[in-house]
């Protein structure tokens, strides 16, 4: 069964997002609807004013789609407006017909912990606020206020930026020191050793993903092995690219596995389609899944990248999020080095980011890319295009580097460091928990448990009456779902579609985020909607 609705999916996208080939195009699958960019280019006059218009921009632009802030969340924008604009319109009554049956909007749809009360990690917090005016280093109103770990890691790191000043350009990898303290942090988590050289630091994860794709794809006849469910990051960048995005499916009935034999088989299928696969993407913990991978299955894959000539992009955002006891994180460059992998054996990138994690500092914009495998023109290409940029942004370096060198045992700050830290993840689990139970006991609806990351993917199963009612409307069927949830009771949540599935199955993603004591009050809504909702569409 998994076999043929693979299938159905591949041949599904042939003439989309997915395996697309010029070669083939006339064997595009007739679409039951128009697609998105076609309703597009249709709506669009032909005597625009403007010497930039739709039809004159970039179409891979055009094409490419980012669902986790797509329109489900645009409509939530709107009626977040309406809340604030009339904040007496609560609740819905036949005296009040424009107010919402809702007080208040729930962000499920994006892994943006700080937008939704988490607060951030203190030690880090002084160490950056310190670097960022070391004047006040030498008052004696800091030692009060600030502990004495934070103020001597902000002298250690203020001696490492040139002039001592965080509002300068810095080397175009990131300041030196701090890759220091990086690769000393990788080489701690590992237990192998780490080059400061192979670390360029980025404005978050997304920018290196970006980078990577850029290097990597000469024309559309390049492709990208991805998971499917995939982050759309991927998706969007390898359309905005000009690649090939080739789809391999996670096994959602063994709780998203990622299986040898079928990404030999969709590597085989894209090949016999004159598509060259450049790179394999790994997302461990998984989004938007949520899985752990085994280090047995992990060095499956390395050794299927390195038979394969394959360059193993891992996505390692969440290494912190890991929620059962049971399951380790295990970074790919510690399977690759434990197998006798060196530099010269197998081409790596690695990616973190201070977004995600127990400190959810997103909006800083801290990450790095560890590159190894490379050879040394590729690498000064590498370092070509950082240097295009600048550089990344110092705070969000300063950061990079305290994630991978918090306080240790004896520091002053140790101890409520750990115990932040112990209680945001801990927090985090147990709000998986209560969701994953809540999607469970919905009718139609089954979830796999998320071991770590930030979300549930759950599979919903809906009638032929909702599906038919959701072509009615020109939508997708899990789309149609999300949008009807998030008018009935504010909650946000992305539709599956978004981030590929099997076709013929819908689900949709929901992050674990919001504060612990509105979980309750997310499920009960979910739930009522939800049984509300299937017996108005019931077969």
């Amino acid at each position: 069964m998994r076999k043929s609705a693979a299938d159905r999916f591949r041949h599904l996208f042939n003439g989309s997002l997915l395996l697309r080939h010029h070669h083939h195009h006339h064997n595009r699958p007739p679409l039951s609807s128009p697609s998105p960019l076609s309703r597009l280019f249709s709506s669009m006059a032909s005597d625009s004013p403007f010497p930039v218009s739709a039809r004159n921009i970039n179409p891979k632009v055009l094409k490419c789609e980012y669902a986790v802030r797509g329109e489900v969340v645009t409509l939530a924008q709107n009626l977040q407006k309406d809340l604030q604009a009339n904040p007496g319109a609560h609740p819905f009554d036949e005296a009040n017909p424009g107010a919402h049956p809702f007080d208040e909007i729930l962000y499920c749809n994006i892994g943006n912990p700080q937008s939704l009360g988490q607060a951030p990690i203190t030690f880090f917090r002084e160490v950056l606020a310190l670097c960022d005016h070391p004047t006040i280093l030498d008052k004696s109103e800091t030692q009060g206020l600030f502990s004495a770990d934070s103020i001597e890691r902000a002298w250690q790191i203020v001696d490492q930026i040139p002039g001592r000043a965080t509002g300068a350009y810095s080397h175009s990898q990131g300041i030196k020191g701090l890759r220091d303290t990086i690769a000393a942090g990788i080489a701690e988590r590992d237990g192998f050793p780490a080059n400061p050289d192979d670390i360029f630091m980025t404005d978050g994860a997304s920018p290196a993903v970006h980078n990577m794709m850029q290097l990597l794809i000469r024309s559309e006849n390049d492709g990208i092995l991805c998971p499917i469910p995939q982050y759309p990051l991927y998706s969007a960048s390898i359309t905005l690219h000009n690649g090939c995005l080739v789809p391999y499916y996670l096994e959602e009935a063994t709780g998203w596995g990622l299986e040898i034999p079928e990404l030999k088989k969709q590597l085989d299928a894209a090949k016999s389609k004159g598509i060259n696969v450049r790179a394999l993407v790994v997302i461990n913990p998984g989004n938007p899944t949520g899985q752990v991978l085994a280090e047995e299955n992990q060095r499956d894959i390395v050794e299927f990248c390195k038979q394969e000539g394959l360059v193993l992009l891992a996505d390692e955002v969440y290494q912190e999020n890991v929620y059962v006891p049971e399951k380790k994180f295990h970074s790919f460059k510690k399977v690759c080095r434990s197998m006798g992998y060196g530099e010269d054996d197998i081409t790596l990138v690695s990616f973190q980011s201070v977004s995600k994690g127990y400190h959810g500092e997103c909006g800083k914009r801290g990450g790095y890319m560890e590159v190894t495998g490379f050879s040394t023109e590729v690498r000064e290409q590498i370092y070509k295009m950082a240097s295009v940029n600048l550089c990344s942004n110092i705070s969000g370096q300063i950061l990079a580097s305290l994630v991978m060198s918090p306080p240790k045992v004896g520091d002053e700050s140790y101890e409520s460091f750990m115990a932040e830290k112990g209680n945001i993840l801990a927090s985090l689990a147990r709000r998986a928990k209560t969701l994953e139970d809540a999607f469970n006991k919905l009718e139609g609806v089954t979830c796999n448990r998320a071991e770590g990351a930030m979300y549930l993917f759950p599979q919903i199963r809906l009638p032929q009456k909702a599906i038919k009612a959701a072509g009615a409307e020109n939508t997708a069927p899990d789309n149609f779902y999300c949008k009807r949830l998030l008018n009935a009771t504010g909650v946000v949540v992305v539709p599956g579609s978004g981030f590929g599935q099997v076709p013929g199955t819908w689900h949709f993603r929901c992050t674990i985020l919001p504060p612990e004591e509105k979980i309750p009050a997310i499920a009960s809504r979910l739930t009522e909607f939800h049984e509300k909702f299937m017996d108005e569409f019931r077969d």
